[in-house]
């Protein structure tokens, strides 16, 4: 962002903007694997469960598989194998009074609530104790079984496919991770050369705009971890995506790093915030500052081109050995010594996401 560019933007309320297909292209692209893993887990269950069990109307095999995997970008086999456990307490429970009790309205009352204090008491998560209460209600409301908890069994084959397919044709981990790392990276750039314009135009204005977009970055950060993680977790049982591994090994270790460098951003913030109060320009950490964000930016480019790593490395060591507060300002205030110094600590945790042990990292800084 150049220094002539506006605090605002203007947004398109046009509607054009208001109709665009491009948004639910983008989710088509986005979702095509997972609807993909439900029609095929779904038609299995339902298969096994009028084919090969002979059971009249395997619904509940079919409803156990789609609502275990879902459209949502966590699929992470933990997950979807405690829904899996969720649902069928559920048919357990509702099955089990049924046999007892019989069915009508009342009892569908007890079904539910017996239910969701049973899976409260099992569970945490308030989604296990909706997903055990849908399929109790189901069970209960659907006409009686031929043979007695044989529901119980559609669900078993239901969750089990979802699991099987959650393996074996399994979502693309790398895709997901790669697109929430922009976005955070995008936010982090955001902050970074609103805080670049702060320190030049001696902006208060501006500095405090760029820490609200710093603070704002970890909604992205969860959304890029929620990924990450449930890539890594599918990847561990899934022949496919062996070879994937490493890489999102990477990613994590990019991750952990860039989320020190946001919280140590937001220092950055309140420390150009304090020093722009005087509205007087600051060139030389505005400078320093400018290549530790255009930095940030290299180290994004690598997340998909790995030979930006060292470029990016050497771009910050050649700022690391600056990071002097004496040497670089002599005769500043102390409030811009303590700018400096916090630049610090973030060049530090960019150095990291550049693949350096932090020890090395750390070493790179002068010492004061």
């Amino acid at each position: 962002m150049s220094d002539s560019q506006p605090i605002t933007q203007a947004v398109p309320v046009t509607w054009r903007s208001r109709i665009s297909p491009r948004p639910g292209l983008a989710r088509l692209r986005q979702s095509w694997i997972a609807v993909a893993q439900i029609v095929i887990a779904a038609t299995g269950a339902y298969l096994i469960g009028r084919y090969v069990l002979g059971h009249e109307t395997p619904m509940i095999a079919a409803t156990v598989s789609i609502s275990s995997l879902g459209l949502a970008r966590d699929a992470r086999p933990r997950l979807v194998a405690e829904t899996v456990v969720g649902m069928l307490t559920g048919i357990l429970l509702s099955e089990a009074l049924r046999f007892f009790v019989g069915t009508g309205w009342w009892q569908l009352a007890l079904a539910l609530a017996v239910t969701m204090l049973v899976a409260r008491f099992l569970s945490p998560s308030p989604q296990f104790a909706i997903a055990a209460a849908i399929q109790s209600a189901i069970a209960m409301i659907l006409p009686l079984a031929p043979v007695p908890f044989s529901r119980l069994l559609d669900g078993v084959i239901g969750g089990i496919l979802a699991v099987t397919i959650t393996a074996l044709l399994p979502r693309n981990p790398a895709a997901a991770t790669i697109r929430e790392a922009r976005a955070f990276f995008s936010g982090f750039d955001a902050a970074g050369e609103r805080l670049v314009a702060a320190l030049r135009r001696g902006d208060r204005l501006r500095a405090e705009r760029g820490l609200e977009k710093a603070r704002a970055l970890q909604a992205p950060l969860d959304a890029w971890r929620v990924s990450l993680e449930s890539g890594r977790s599918v990847a561990r049982i899934s022949p496919f995506l062996r070879g994937r591994r490493a890489e999102l090994e990477r990613y994590a270790r990019i991750l952990h790093a860039m989320d020190l460098a946001m919280r140590n951003l937001r220092v950055v913030g309140r420390r150009i915030v304090y020093v722009t109060e005087d509205r007087e320009p600051r060139p030389v950490p505005a400078e320093v500052m400018s290549g530790i964000v255009r930095a940030a930016t290299l180290v994004a480019a690598s997340i998909e081109d790995i030979a930006q790593e060292p470029v990016a490395r050497e771009s910050l060591l050649a700022i690391a050995r600056r990071l002097d507060p004496a040497k670089m300002l002599p005769d500043a205030t102390l409030g811009e010594q303590a700018l400096v110094s916090a630049l610090r600590p973030l060049v530090v945790d960019l150095l990291v996401a550049t693949g350096m042990p932090p020890g090395e990292a750390r070493a790179a800084i002068p010492r004061i």
